[in-house]
Order: structure tokens, then C-alpha cells, then sequence
């Protein structure tokens, strides 16, 4: 699969986890999002796999995982939530 593919696959599963999940959890108003307020923050290839991290244009602290294995032409789609982030400065 090329990049182009896997990133608008990925965007699409992202844009559609996010509006049904957070139409479930009773937001109000109820969210909608498209593929276009999915953002690529990181992407690989690696011979026939990809795997891309993304994020969305809401404030949710989630983030997501989505890799592709040629070999099964299957994809996996993992959800995480920011938890924890310190500042640590680091001398001379």
C-alpha cells in the first residue's frame, strides 16, 4: 500500500472512531469531524508496513497508533490518552 493510501485510510478510521465514540460519551454539542481535522504526527515505512501516529484538532489528549502489516494486509488501530508530561530541565 503507498503512503498516500495508508494516510487517508488512517485519517478516514480516525475521523469515524472519534465521532462515534464521542457522540456515545453525551458531548454537547455533538462532535463531528472529517478526515481533514486528522493530522499525521509521525509516519514510517518499513519494506511492505507502515505506521503512522496521529492526532485530531480537538483537545481530547488522545492519540493514535495505526499500523499496516503487508504480509496480512491487515491494519490495527490503537487508541491512547496523555496521561503525564513534565518539563525537565537539563544543565550544561
Amino acid at each position: 500500500m503507498d503512503n498516500d493510501k495508508f494516510i487517508q485510510l488512517c485519517k478516514e478510521k480516525v475521523a469515524d472512531y472519534t465521532n462515534t465514540t464521542m457522540n456515545l460519551s453525551s458531548v454537547n454539542p455533538p462532535v463531528h469531524i472529517s478526515a481533514s481535522d486528522v493530522y499525521v504526527v509521525w509516519l514510517n515505512r518499513t519494506l511492505q508496513n507502515n505506521k503512522a501516529l496521529l492526532s485530531t484538532t480537538i483537545e481530547d489528549g488522545k492519540y493514535y497508533e495505526v499500523t499496516y502489516n503487508g504480509d496480512k494486509n491487515e491494519m490495527y488501530f490503537d487508541v491512547y490518552v496523555h496521561v503525564y508530561n513534565e518539563a525537565i530541565e537539563l544543565g550544561d
